[in-house]
């Protein structure tokens, strides 16, 4: 788990962290979204130990960053927008020595070669890391990362400069050390954010302007949920229907899809999930759903609300 409490970070009057809070649970992948100058480079670098904060605590694992440096960086494996490799080494050469740097207790070979097998390394372990790709590079940023197993990752922005493919292969390797890593995933992509991350904190200014459940953003901001329905049926008969559902707050019709179907966009209480409800009160009145989706305002409208400073500080916990 990692905790970071009341974070602050001063360069003289300036604040560029401004008592930041939030918790990354065990197995949880986290994005952490935030506009250039926002201060989400500069909480990153206090997490991994690289620079020291004004005030507040970073804890990993029970291991506060300041008081236990040593303890607690051995938990985590950091990958930097730019990864610090030593380009004139081939691929396995270069693991070797950062195994050896890290003082890693585990089998050497063994360990290299499962780590070399995570990031589909090993047909290119013998290859110099300056003739590799830009994409070939970063796995190998991350196979460093992964080596002694830690079980916190840091990654700061894993995907910049790769082309569609890689990021897609990327973002599969990611979600699949998910299953035994707690991961910080910093992006400027919010496509990837969306599939990747189970929860998000956004912030701007220095501070938290959001931290909920990456598909709770608008509602958060909104204060308000959205279901999209499309069903079969006139609009007053759907429209009745929809009325003996709790928590249901008002009711419009989008469009027309089809003779006598229609897309409705009905507004519920965040708290509510009504999904049930209203697939029990269509189908005891005979009118098939023909779609439903949780909606409101996508994470790219939230986002950009949320850092134009025109959402409420703070968003749902």
């Amino acid at each position: 788990m990692v905790e970071v409490k009341n974070l602050v970070k001063r360069y003289g009057d300036i604040a560029a962290v401004n008592n930041i809070s939030f918790t990354v649970n065990d197995g949880e992948i986290l994005g952490f979204l935030g506009p250039n100058g926002a201060g989400k480079s500069t909480t990153m670098n206090i997490i991994t130990g690289y620079i020291s904060s004004t005030s507040g605590t970073v804890t990993i694992n029970d291991a506060e960053i300041l008081k236990d440096p040593k303890e607690a960086k051995s938990q985590i494996g950091y990958l930097p927008e730019i990864p610090p490799l030593y380009t004139d080494m081939t691929v396995r050469k270069y693991l070797e020595f950062m195994f050896s740097i890290k003082k890693v207790k585990l089998p050497k070979k063994e360990h290299i070669d499962e780590v070399l097998t995570i990031t589909k390394l090993g047909d290119h372990q013998n290859r110099i890391i300056r003739n590799l790709s830009k994409g070939y590079k970063q796995r190998v940023g991350l196979a460093q990362a992964l080596l002694g197993n830690p079980p916190v990752l840091i990654l700061d922005e894993p995907t910049v400069g790769l082309d569609p493919s890689q990021i897609k292969e990327f973002r599969t390797l990611i979600k699949g050390l998910g299953k035994k890593h707690t991961i910080i995933f910093s992006s400027h992509i919010l496509s990837e954010v969306s599939a990747i991350c189970d929860r998000i904190v956004v912030i701007c200014n220095g501070e938290v302007a959001a931290d909920t459940k990456t598909n709770e953003l608008s509602s958060a901001i909104s204060g308000k949920g959205i279901l999209t329905l499309e069903a079969e049926g006139t609009v007053s008969a759907v429209t009745s229907a929809l009325k003996t559902v709790t928590g249901i707050r008002k009711i419009s019709v989008d469009r027309q899809t089809n003779n006598n179907t229609f897309i409705y966009n009905i507004e519920h209480k965040i708290e509510n999930d009504i999904r049930k409800d209203v697939f029990n009160a269509m189908a005891k009145n005979n009118m098939p759903i023909l779609g439903m989706n949780e909606g409101g305002m996508s994470l790219e409208e939230a986002y950009l609300r949320l850092t134009s400073g025109k959402a409420i500080k703070g968003g749902k916990k």
